[in-house]
C-alpha cells in the first residue's frame, strides 16, 4: 500500500468513527443517572474515633459466618486463652480481607503522630461498581435492604468484580478445586429487627460499629459532626434503633464529612474519622459512580449495536477502497 493510499484509508477509518460517535448526540455519552437508595437500606456507621482496635467484630464476623481462621494465619501461642463462645483459632489477626476474613482492623497513621483504625469491609455501594461489571448478573443488590450480595450458580469466576470495585473488596478463593467469590454480606441480615443483625456491630463493645437503617445512620453521623471536641456524647452500641447500652465518651475532632454519603452515589456503611479519610486507606473518589460513567458510555455506543455497524461499515470501505487497484 503506497502513500497515498494509506492515507484514504486513514481518513475513511476516521471517518467511520466520527460517524460511529455522531450516531447520538453527545451528552448521551454522560453518566446514566445514579441508583436510588432503597427506602429501608440498612448499613453500619463505623466511627474510627471510637474504635480500640480489639478486632471483636472480625472474630464474630468468623463466628457467625462459620469460617475458621486461615490457614495461612501464624498460629496461636500454645495454652493461650481463647475469648468465651468463640470458635478456637477465629482471633488470629489479619492485615487485610481474605477468603476467611470478610471483616478486618486496620491501624493508618497520618505521617504527623496521628493513627487511626480502620474496620475495612464491603461497603455495600448504592451503585455498585461489581455489580455492573460483572456479566452474568452473579452480583445482586437486594431491593429492599440494599445488601448486595453474590451467588455461586451464576459466577463464572471472571474476576472482574475484583478489578471494578473501587474499595478493593472481592476475594477470591485459589486454593479451592470449586472457588468462591467472598466478601462481607451483612451477616445477610434481611430484615431491621434488633434482636439479630450484623455480628460485627453486635459484638462491638464501644458502638465503633453501629448497625441500623442508613437514614438513621446518617442523622446520628451528622448529630458527631456537630459536636465540639471534647464534648460528652452519649454514644449507642449495637443497634441505633433500640440500642441496649450506650456509652459516654468524649468526642474527637471530626472530619468535615461523613465518608459513603455521598461518595460514587452513596454506600451502605459509612465512614467517621479524625484522621484524613485518605489515611485510613479511603480512595478520595467523586460523588458519581464509575458504574453510571462506564454504563452510560457503552450503552449509548452498543444500543442497537448501531455504532460498531457503523464502523464496521467504514472499516470495510477503507478496506475496499485500499484493493481497488
Amino acid at each position: 500500500m503506497d502513500k497515498t493510499s494509506r492515507r484514504g484509508f486513514m481518513k475513511v477509518v476516521a471517518g467511520g468513527t466520527l460517524i460511529a460517535a455522531g450516531a447520538t448526540p453527545a451528552h448521551a455519552f454522560g453518566p446514566r443517572e445514579t441508583r436510588k437508595t432503597p427506602e429501608e437500606a440498612i448499613g453500619i456507621l463505623y466511627d474510627s474515633t471510637i474504635c480500640i482496635g480489639c478486632r471483636a467484630c472480625s472474630a464474630a464476623c468468623k463466628q457467625r459466618n462459620g469460617i475458621q481462621a486461615d490457614t495461612a494465619a501464624p498460629a496461636a501461642p500454645a495454652g493461650a486463652a481463647q475469648p468465651p463462645g468463640t470458635i478456637p483459632g477465629i482471633w488470629d489477626k489479619q492485615e487485610d480481607l481474605s477468603p476467611e476474613n470478610y471483616t478486618v482492623i486496620q491501624m493508618h497513621t497520618d505521617g504527623a503522630g496521628g493513627f487511626g483504625f480502620m474496620k475495612k469491609q464491603c461497603m455495600h455501594c448504592i451503585d455498585p461498581a461489581c455489580m455492573s461489571a460483572c456479566p452474568v448478573s452473579a452480583f445482586s443488590k437486594d431491593p429492599e435492604t440494599g445488601i448486595v450480595s453474590w451467588n455461586k450458580n451464576a459466577c463464572i469466576g471472571c474476576r472482574y468484580c475484583f478489578v471494578a470495585c473501587p474499595f478493593v473488596v472481592p476475594r477470591f478463593e485459589w486454593n479451592r478445586a470449586f472457588p468462591r467469590v467472598t466478601k462481607c454480606e451483612l451477616c445477610k441480615t434481611t430484615y431491621t429487627g434488633l434482636d439479630c443483625y450484623a455480628a460485627c456491630c453486635q459484638s462491638c463493645p464501644t458502638g465503633a460499629a453501629l448497625f441500623g437503617p442508613r437514614e438513621a445512620l446518617l442523622e446520628e453521623g451528622r448529630k458527631r459532626l456537630a459536636l465540639k471536641p471534647g464534648a460528652w456524647h452519649d454514644y449507642p452500641i449495637g443497634h441505633i434503633k433500640g440500642a441496649h447500652s450506650s456509652a459516654k465518651q468524649v468526642a474527637k475532632a471530626y472530619n468535615a464529612r461523613i465518608y459513603g454519603e455521598k461518595e460514587l452515589g452513596g454506600t451502605q456503611v459509612m465512614i467517621l474519622g479524625s484522621v484524613p479519610f485518605e489515611k485510613l486507606g479511603l480512595p478520595a473518589v467523586g460523588d458519581v459512580p464509575n458504574s453510571a460513567i462506564s454504563e452510560g458510555l457503552q450503552h449509548t455506543l452498543y444500543k442497537g449495536m448501531i455504532a460498531p455497524l457503523v464502523l464496521f461499515a467504514g472499516l470495510l470501505a477503507a478496506a475496499y477502497r485500499s484493493t481497488k487497484q
